[in-house]
């Protein structure tokens, strides 16, 4: 049971971030009535910016401490993707509207290609590791219930209420504001 139980809580927590990636794919359906394959490919590219900015920055900068460094990246990171969607916008999207889906479609798998490339020839291809100063060590629960506890993830609990929070910022965002019509294409 106690596996069962650890099993468990890692998918809902694994879960909870994935709802952020299937919340943006759903923003974007409602508000252009297509279905954007290129955002999973700008949520990696936005990884991988944040890893290396997050490597690179305390060198650049001389920086020390880990919180400032990260929220630099985080910054920088932010600040490339805004103008990367924008450029994307403006160069391709733009010129597809009132194109049919499979158009549509077609440009943004064109556009997750080039961005997975585009990604590694900047970034590198190797695996990295954002250390955000979260807590990396495995608590144990309810020992007294189950032999040996329930092994949760500290940094994983955190993160699942971090991505909670979001959701539902988003969701009282959108209760609480004027509607907006969708973009006719």
């Amino acid at each position: 049971m106690a596996f069962f139980l650890e099993a468990l809580f890692g998918g809902l927590m694994a879960g909870m971030l994935y709802s952020l990636v299937a919340l943006g794919f759903v923003l974007i359906f409602k508000a252009s009535g297509v279905f954007n394959f290129a955002q999973g490919a700008m949520v990696l590219f936005a990884a991988l910016a944040m890893a290396r900015f997050s490597e690179w920055i305390p060198g650049w900068l001389g920086i020390e401490d880990k919180f400032l460094g990260n929220l630099i990246a985080f910054v920088l990171a932010a600040v490339l993707m805004y103008v990367l969607a924008w450029l994307i916008e403006r160069w391709v999207l733009r010129h597809l509207v009132n194109q049919e889906g499979v158009t549509l479609l077609m440009a943004t798998l064109g556009i997750t290609y080039f961005l997975d490339g585009l990604g590694q020839t900047i970034f590198g291809s190797a695996i990295y590791k954002i250390d955000v100063g979260m807590p990396k060590e495995p608590v144990f629960l309810l020992e007294s219930v189950f032999p040996g506890g329930i092994l949760i993830s500290l940094e994983d609990v955190y993160a699942a209420c971090i991505a909670a929070l979001l959701v539902v910022v988003l969701s009282l965002f959108f209760q609480k504001t004027v509607p907006v019509v969708r973009c006719v294409r």
